[in-house]
């Protein structure tokens, strides 16, 4: 799972599937959409006006509960607030 924020357009993006996937949206509302991958799949879920949709006005922490340690390390990214060479 990937879980991945775009401050320059405030979207908020949760990736459940790895890999490419050819995907349909089903909005949920104006800002909130699922995409769903063949056989019904969940790949992702696109949260747009992220801030105010989850509310306070910024993204909150994310808590993982009940879930087995993965082989993989947790990693977090930040992205850059500036492009480079701007």
């Amino acid at each position: 799972m990937k879980i991945s924020y775009d401050p320059e357009i405030d979207v908020l993006y949760i990736r459940l599937l790895e890999g490419k996937h050819e995907c349909r949206s089903v909005r949920l509302s104006d800002e909130v959409a699922l995409n769903i991958g063949a056989g019904e799949k969940l790949v992702g879920i696109e949260i747009l006006d992220a801030k105010e949709v989850l509310g306070a006005g910024k993204i909150p922490s994310v808590t993982l509960e009940g879930i087995e340690s993965a082989d993989a390390p947790l990693v977090i990214h930040e992205k850059p607030s500036k492009k480079y060479g701007s």
